[in-house]
């Protein structure tokens, strides 16, 4: 969109805003489907000590499910991780660069794998093969058809199965590993149940297809039988296997839904006959990894030193999952043989302010550049409150450069979402706060400088005929000279307030809690913005789970007629937040998108 007039944001909640009216000169957006490209690090970003984030807008991680593995052949183990269900991301290993792990792109070949994966030599032919959660908790098997250095991912069963050609099964909820555990040439699969045990198969031969056989050998795998802490409590296991004693065999890692961290079984066997049935241990034996629980490991050289380090992903078990919902990608470096030193809890460098981050964008200094507050739902070191962070550009208007720098004060309170316009008359920017609460607040603007100064007016000035979760959006919507208000909501329907008072004095008063039988499934999330040029305001809102769907204003600027248009053509995250604005200086809108992995994504507008 290009604007005629600075004003013409004024009236756009989580858009730019300023003073004054809606006036838009016509001309293409991308919001009319001409095209989004998303960039990882398309500015700088900086934290408030001065350091840069290295790959800001990956979007964050809650559920991190790491492996490392040379998938490229070029001598280094590169990084996968899993955020979402039926995808994988994918980190190259550039050695010597920085960042060292290199997001490439958000779902590795567009593999189907369910809710887990793991890449192991299945048929032994030098490269790594795929094992991933089917449907129904079935093992299935993807073979590499390609190379070393090139892989081709194939699927080749839907599920491996036994000698009688039953469908092997693992429950959805733990990740399974496979190795050569007795050196004997082929290959064992070792599945994690529910009640602490470990169920190991044994490949017998191949199909007429190539497809490994397995032969069922026993469902308590060494005795292992884990006990949580806290009792008699089993649940959701993951497995690492790997030599972290250097005597030629493979140890075990086990992290579980009821353990705060993982546990290192030793092999005090050999090779040829493993013997596993110590005591699991708390790792590392010093200091033990304390976590919320079901922590996902996985060993390989991260430092190119030669052995095997470890990265433990935190998917939240038992311990409040809530308190890691930012530090939950460890790095462990191996020191010694069993010798591991903590670095780091933030493995990725990028912006993730927790879970559920809704991004505004706003002058915050009076420097008449964009911006930006994001509000997230729940602080991981303050289970009471979220915040609403601040992402000041310290660039130009073209060329953008951010850095944190605190929060904005406004109280406490869950899910803040703030929407701005001037509301007493003052020329300033004014506020609108709603929260996971069904009472919106109000804050008036107190500073002389042009930046956002709130002083809370009325902790209550509407409140919801139903649930919670108010998500607001100031507009003109019936050309009066005073901004009205929507108000999204947990149901994913749309609430309509009038404004009854006047450009200096606003009085909301309910028009309808079912505006235009509007509804996006769950969580909406409403922007008011001129998206194509037409001199009236379009809305747009995001969902929890459908996207971010547009409604295209068919009426005028007196009488809006919003005409579903459709959903916005870029991935459709879990609880899709979207900001627009400018922020390249090429005349079209930007898109910004928090989502419920707690960072941001960036997607360029293209004419």
């Amino acid at each position: 969109m290009r604007a005629t007039s600075r004003r013409v944001a004024a009236f756009a909640s989580v858009g730019l805003v300023a003073c004054g009216g809606t006036v838009a000169a016509p001309g293409p957006s991308p919001t009319q489907g001409s095209g989004w490209v998303r960039h990882i690090d398309p500015f700088p970003v900086f934290r408030a000590d001065g350091s840069e984030i290295a790959q800001p807008f990956l979007g964050g991680f809650n559920i991190p499910r790491p492996q490392l593995a040379d998938i490229d052949g070029d001598g280094d183990d590169d990084l996968f991780v899993q955020e979402a269900s039926n995808r994988v991301m994918f980190f190259e290993n550039r050695p010597g660069e920085t960042p060292q792990f290199q997001w490439r792109t958000e779902g590795f070949q567009d593999l189907d794998i369910g809710e887990w994966y793991r890449f192991v030599d299945v048929d032994r032919d030098g490269d790594f093969d795929l094992l991933a959660e089917r449907l129904f908790s079935y093992v299935r098997y993807y073979r590499n058809d390609g190379t070393p250095n090139a892989p081709r991912f194939v699927e080749a069963a839907d599920s491996l199965k036994d000698e009688d050609g039953v469908p092997l099964f693992s429950d959805r909820q733990n990740i399974p590993n496979a190795t050569d555990i007795d050196c004997d040439g082929q290959m064992d699969l070792l599945i994690g149940r529910l009640v602490g045990t470990v169920t190991r198969y044994e490949e017998t031969g191949t199909d007429e297809n190539g497809v490994p056989i397995f032969r069922h050998v026993t469902d308590r795998f060494e005795n292992i039988e884990i006990v949580a802490q806290i009792g008699s409590a089993h649940g959701a296991n993951t497995m690492a296997l790997g030599d972290v004693d250097n005597d030629g065999d493979e140890d075990m890692f086990w992290g579980d839904y009821f353990e705060p961290g993982i546990l290192f079984i030793e092999n005090t066997g050999s090779c040829r006959t493993p013997s596993m049935r110590g005591e699991p241990i708390p790792f590392p034996v010093d200091v033990p990894l304390r976590t919320s629980g079901y922590n996902a490991p996985t060993l390989g050289d991260v430092d190119g030193d030669g052995d095997d380090d470890l990265l433990v992903g935190v998917l939240g078990g038992a311990y409040n999952p809530n308190t890691t919902t930012i530090d939950n990608l460890h790095y462990l470096e191996q020191v010694g043989p069993k010798d591991f030193r903590h670095h780091t809890s933030r493995f990725i460098s990028t912006i993730d302010y927790g879970a559920e981050t809704i991004p505004v964008p706003v002058d915050l200094d009076g420097d008449g550049d964009t911006d930006f507050l994001v509000g997230n739902k729940i602080e991981q070191d303050d289970t009471q409150n979220g915040k609403l962070y601040k992402l000041i550009n310290e660039g130009t208007a073209s060329e953008p450069r951010f850095r944190e720098d605190g929060e904005l004060a406004v109280g406490g309170g869950y899910h803040l979402f703030p929407a701005f316009g001037d509301l007493d008359g003052d020329g300033d920017l004014d506020a609108i706060l709603g929260s996971w609460e069904d009472e919106v607040r109000m804050y008036r603007n107190d500073a002389t400088d042009g930046s956002v100064q709130l002083t809370l007016v009325d902790s209550a000035v509407v409140t919801l005929t139903r649930g919670r979760n108010a998500t607001p959006a100031l507009g003109d919507m019936d050309g009066d000279g005073d901004l009205d208000l929507f108000l999204g909501e947990a149901s994913g329907q749309l609430n309509y307030y009038e404004n009854v008072g006047t450009a200096l004095s606003a009085d909301f008063q309910l028009v309808s809690d079912e505006y235009g039988e509007i509804d996006v499934g769950r969580r909406s999330l409403p922007i008011l913005r001129d998206i194509d040029g037409d001199g009236d305001l379009d809305l747009i809102l995001g969902s929890e789970g459908e996207g971010v769907r547009i409604f295209r204003n068919e009426g005028d600027r007196t009488r809006p007629d919003f005409v579903d248009a459709g959903v916005l053509d870029v991935p459709i995250v879990d609880f899709a937040a979207p900001a627009f604005a400018d922020l390249d200086g090429d005349g079209d809108d930007d898109l910004i998108l928090g989502s419920q992995r707690g960072g941001l994504w960036y997607f360029e507008g293209r004419q």
